[in-house]
């Protein structure tokens, strides 16, 4: 018969304490995901530039399981324009959940084409690992500045939030900024932060301005960031371009980090 000594005893004990319940020894917690805004994807010569972006992205975050696009994935609403990207972004080989910016559209009404290549793509809802992901449609056409989120958006949050699990940290995705004083943002993004202040809000991840603008509100970071375009500059003056590497964390913490493009790899761009 085996006899578990003191120091067998003593050695268990110390290895259960370093091992969180329900994960096994050397795991990770949580998962990654990957957070990018403005693309402006606009003809065959941004082919190149988006697949080495989206090998970067892979190299950058190996393990992610999916991907957030704040809008804008095209530059001028185009059905080859989304045909195009979208064949770059199928080569992240996750899951990718965006929403459309104003580039997005054709004309002033006329969104077809996005809706075609990423349906379901304007106000919606998915779950992973314990959290929840909330894209949501800010735009008001081709308009760029002094926009007001449209009555549908707001219409669907309320509808649809009542459903969602009020104590699973969230986060929130959006081509126009959120955080009060920012640039472009909508007239009305309090009564947007307002609904979403009533779930477990862990982050928002915005666009458009090109440029950082980062806020802590009660207990969500609220960001803008930078674009990650080949034909379009910052407009904080920042050189860098890139996208969010970040992990949600079992306990709702969100950590954040950015992985940008080499300088020469920018730099490189044909116009």
């Amino acid at each position: 018969m085996n006899v578990l000594t003191r120091r067998d005893a003593l050695r268990l004990t110390a290895a259960l304490a370093l091992t969180p319940l329900g994960r096994a020894a050397g795991a990770e917690p949580g998962f990654e995901f990957i957070a990018v805004n403005d693309l402006h994807f606009s003809d065959e010569k941004c082919t190149p530039f988006f697949r080495n972006v989206v090998a970067r992205m892979r190299e950058s975050a190996p393990k992610a399981v999916l991907c957030l696009i704040s809008g804008d994935l095209a530059d001028g609403g185009a059905p080859e324009q989304f045909a195009a990207v979208r064949v770059c972004l199928d080569q992240l080989g996750v899951p990718v959940f965006s929403v459309p910016g104003n580039h997005d559209y054709l004309t002033d009404d006329d969104r077809v084409a996005y809706d075609a290549a990423f349906p379901g793509r304007s106000n919606h809802v998915h779950s992973h690992g314990g959290w929840q992901f909330i894209g949501l449609d800010t735009t008001q056409g081709l308009d760029f500045e002094g926009t007001v989120i449209s009555a549908a958006t707001l219409a669907w949050c309320d509808e649809n939030f009542s459903k969602l699990d009020p104590r699973a940290p969230t986060v929130a995705f959006t081509h126009f900024p959120l955080g009060p004083g920012t640039v472009f943002r909508p007239r009305n993004a309090d009564a947007l932060l307002a609904r979403l202040e009533k779930l477990n809000l862990r982050g928002t991840f915005s666009g458009h301005w090109h440029g950082l603008n980062e806020q802590h509100i009660h207990n969500a970071d609220v960001v803008v960031s930078r674009c990650c375009a080949r034909v379009r500059e910052n407009r904080d003056g920042s050189p860098l371009k890139g996208w969010w590497v970040c992990r949600a964390a079992p306990d709702g913490t969100l950590t954040r980090r950015f992985a940008a493009l080499a300088p020469a790899e920018t730099a490189a761009r044909e116009r």
